[in-house]
């Protein structure tokens, strides 16, 4: 007598026969048009220029292009709604900064992001400690005398924040309350560091809080003087320059880009850009180029996305909180 195969392994022959499931074939064939990645940041400031290397690097690996769409404003509400809104096909990511995760609800809608609820996590981006930059003309080259001018004039040392409630502000309201001074604060949230520079150049304001790709041509037309650095240690390609903490023990304020995708995009494609991603971030040549305006990166998985932004989160939403801006 004949026997009949159960049902279940008959179809399993046929998939096998017809081919991949067709996300995992999607993922096999994307990208196969243009690429968006989503940037809450101003053109020309320090995760802007993160972005635009990590697209040029994507674009040169996958064979299609990658473009970079800028929604400043709002405290990064602007890109979270569009980011959230596109389509979980992976033809739209988004690289949100560490203040889209520490903003608060009441000031800022679609805020704070919390992963993995609202998006997708895929890999880390970059990292840029916040540099402190001072007018040349002030004769200022220490922050010790930073704080001592700030002190002697409360409320007339004026600081450049690129974003009052983004980590430049943060960093700036962070700076007042453990040196005990007060500062006089100029926001450019969304006419950027260009802006700022400008203005620093000519006198109309005294220093600037930001990541160093920000301020590069500024610093190296001697238009800006670096004068500490934000980062836990002194950093390898500024081994000169002090860090803030060597003042001000304890005080770090390190920005970072992580790399998420609309919620629901499918598991392959997830897959696909990490393991891309982990890539080029493990390529010393990117690191360097990284390096060479003061950022760094590393591999996460994502998994390990999800676990370091709620430790930053448990970090900074508190002070955050504290400082109701």
């Amino acid at each position: 007598m004949r026997r009949t195969l159960p049902a279940a392994i008959i179809t399993l022959m046929a998939l096998a026969v017809l081919g991949p499931f067709p996300d995992h074939a999607q993922a096999a064939s994307y990208p196969e048009k243009t690429v968006t990645i989503i940037s809450d940041a101003a053109p020309g400031a320090t995760p802007d220029v993160d972005t635009r290397f990590l697209a040029a690097a994507l674009t040169k690996m996958w064979g299609q292009q990658v473009i970079v769409v800028n929604h400043p404003g709002a405290n990064g509400s602007v890109a979270a709604r569009y980011a959230t809104q596109a389509a979980p096909d992976g033809y739209t990511l988004y690289n949100p900064v560490l203040s889209s995760f520490i903003a608060l609800s009441s000031v800022a809608p679609n805020l704070p992001v919390r992963l993995p609820k609202d998006f997708a996590a895929i890999g880390y981006a970059a990292e840029n400690p916040m540099f402190i930059g001072v007018n040349p003309s002030l004769g200022i080259s220490t922050l010790p005398e930073l704080i001592a001018a700030a002190k002697k004039h409360p409320g007339k040392i004026s600081v450049a924040a690129t974003g009052v409630a983004r980590l430049t502000g943060l960093a700036a309201l962070l700076l007042e309350k453990r040196a005990g001074i007060k500062l006089l604060v100029v926001p450019y949230d969304t006419r950027g560091p260009a802006a700022a520079v400008n203005d620093i150049g000519s006198g109309r304001v005294s220093f600037i809080i930001e990541g160093y790709s920000g301020i590069v041509g500024a610093v190296k037309a001697h238009r800006i003087k670096l004068i500490a650095v934000a980062s836990n240690k002194r950093l390898a390609t500024f081994q000169d320059l002090p860090t803030v903490a060597e003042t001000l023990p304890g005080f770090t304020a390190v920005g970072w880009q992580v790399l998420l995708a609309p919620r629901g995009t499918p598991q392959p494609i997830i897959a696909k850009v990490s393991a891309d991603l982990a890539q080029i971030n493990n390529d010393p040549a990117y690191q360097a180029k990284l390096g060479n305006v003061g950022s760094y990166t590393r591999a996460m998985t994502p998994a390990q996305v999800v676990a370091f932004v709620k430790k930053e989160q448990a970090t900074w939403l508190p002070l955050r909180k504290a400082i109701g801006k």
